[in-house]
């Protein structure tokens, strides 16, 4: 394990988009206002497009592991992850439930505070819409971070996630909103 070296003021924040196939990590460190890059990838537990109820504890045990990993990489003080969201599908919905519940473990297992953002929140934060396309959050994480290039769609959530948990969880950061209201997306 390598020991990373952080400013006394800095937090670093781990951004978690949960999957059952792919779970994206992203690693951000915030050091007053500004956010920077540190690390990001996915977790990928199999190829297969189906899951079977007999690989699921497997694929659960690989996103565990994984997490543990990057945790014990580059050491966040912070774990953002994003809710699910109900599905069409219920089956999926409930796979995806559990992946997500084994990344939580993973984090709270290593004693940090975990905070949760819809995925209307993180899109607001960091594109400005909440229903952004996930091409313009790619291209967003891209210039935030100051990337050569766009991140893959699962690492680009994460980061996202990250991005939106270093502003505070508002689309509008600390933007005052007294006296104001939220409508379609707007403060009115």
């Amino acid at each position: 394990m390598s020991q990373i070296n952080t400013p006394v003021n800095a937090v670093r924040i781990l951004g978690i988009d949960p999957g059952l196939r792919l779970t994206g990590f992203g690693v951000i460190e915030k050091v007053g206002q500004k956010s920077s890059y540190i690390a990001s990838g996915t977790i990928k537990t199999a190829s297969a497009k189906s899951v079977d109820r007999e690989d699921l504890p497997a694929r659960l045990k690989i996103i565990l592991e994984g997490l543990f990993e990057v945790i014990d990489t580059y050491h966040p003080n912070e774990v953002a992850i994003e809710k699910v969201f109900v599905n069409v599908n219920p089956q999926s919905t409930l796979l995806l439930g559990q992946a997500r519940g084994a990344a939580i473990s993973a984090a709270v297992i290593r004693n940090l505070v975990v905070a949760e953002y819809t995925a209307l929140q993180v899109k607001q934060a960091v594109v400005g819409n909440g229903h952004a396309a996930k091409e313009q959050v790619q291209e967003m994480v891209k210039r935030l971070l100051k990337l050569p290039v766009a991140p893959k769609p699962d690492s680009a959530d994460a980061l996202a996630c990250a991005i939106c948990h270093a502003n505070g969880g508002q689309g509008m950061g600390k933007l005052a909103t007294a006296g104001f209201r939220v409508k379609g997306g707007r403060l009115i």
